[in-house]
């Protein structure tokens, strides 16, 4: 990887790692499908002119015209429904948690290509990574309070949609360019959420904290940060940028810890040891050589 797809990968970390702790913030003063509303429609707009600029006009409306029910499932099933279950989940469960369960999708990924996808065969040590990782989540989840295990489970079902929307988006969407497909979807995420968060505005001004975290996560942690994703699978590969699962888990616990003061309890880092085990076998992003030892996947 090249050293300035290295500062694009921590930079896109950084956000994405961010985007639980301004969710738990934003969470304060706003009900959850208000934030995801202003979220997703800040989004969009700060991709509309990054979209004109680079696709043009016309073939962006005719790519929109032309596969606009894959992304109006696409952006419910992959921008609207989990977002608003992760944001919902962060009202009673802390934010490094959230992230180091929503880490699994990678593996329901992989769960789902077994029936869906006939090229993947997962066996070996990817099979193993299958069984490790879901023990960390089971753990995570299973040792919950019983008021949090809802909130929990709502995470769980978060990375269910993520893994479902990228085996879906792969085969509907594969011709539609990365930049239409990332607004596509948040204009449909965004007529789905913001029409009902409109009606659940708090009657007082929010603070500037919760006015800035709603702000960033638009802005930077959605319409900026997929500018960045989109640029790191051109540039270095989907199978490098699949690091940017360990990553985020690392600021998301760090930024919790730090600037929320949430604690990082022995069953966290036991769950985020298993889930991070899992999804680096179960992925084949790490495999276990001939030997036994464990040697990073040649791309």
């Amino acid at each position: 990887m090249s050293r300035r797809h290295l500062v694009m990968l921590l930079g896109l970390a950084a956000l994405w790692g961010a985007s639980f702790m301004f969710i738990k913030i934003g969470d304060r003063e706003l009900q959850p499908i208000t934030l995801v509303g202003f979220r997703m429609a800040l989004g969009a707009l700060t991709l509309v002119p990054i979209v004109l600029a680079t696709v043009g006009a016309s073939r962006a409306l005719r790519e929109l015209r032309a596969a606009a029910a894959p992304l109006i499932v696409t952006g419910l099933v992959n921008s609207a429904i989990p977002i608003l279950a992760i944001t919902w989940a962060e009202t009673k469960i802390d934010s490094g948690l959230t992230a180091i369960i929503q880490a699994s999708a990678p593996l329901f990924t992989a769960l789902l290509a077994l029936r869906f996808s006939h090229d993947e065969r997962v066996r070996g040590s990817r099979l193993a990574g299958l069984v490790v990782g879901f023990a960390g989540v089971a753990l995570l989840v299973g040792g919950r309070p019983g008021g949090q295990i809802a909130a929990a489970l709502a995470v769980v079902f978060s990375a269910v949609c993520y893994a479902a929307a990228g085996l879906y988006a792969g085969r509907r969407l594969r011709d539609v360019s990365p930049l239409v497909t990332a607004l596509g979807t948040l204009v449909a995420a965004t007529l789905a959420t913001l029409p009902i968060g409109l009606f659940q505005l708090p009657h007082h001004m929010t603070g500037w904290k919760v006015t800035a975290s709603v702000l960033t996560l638009g802005i930077a942690g959605t319409g900026l940060a997929y500018i960045l994703y989109y640029a790191l699978i051109s540039g270095a590969g989907a199978s490098r940028a699949i690091l940017i699962t360990y990553l985020v888990l690392t600021f998301a616990v760090v930024y919790g810890a730090v600037l929320l003061g949430e604690p990082v309890t022995a069953a966290a880092i036991g769950g985020l040891a298993l889930v991070l085990a899992g999804v680096g076998l179960g992925t084949g992003a790490i495999r276990v050589g001939r030997r036994g030892r464990l040697a990073s996947s040649e791309t």
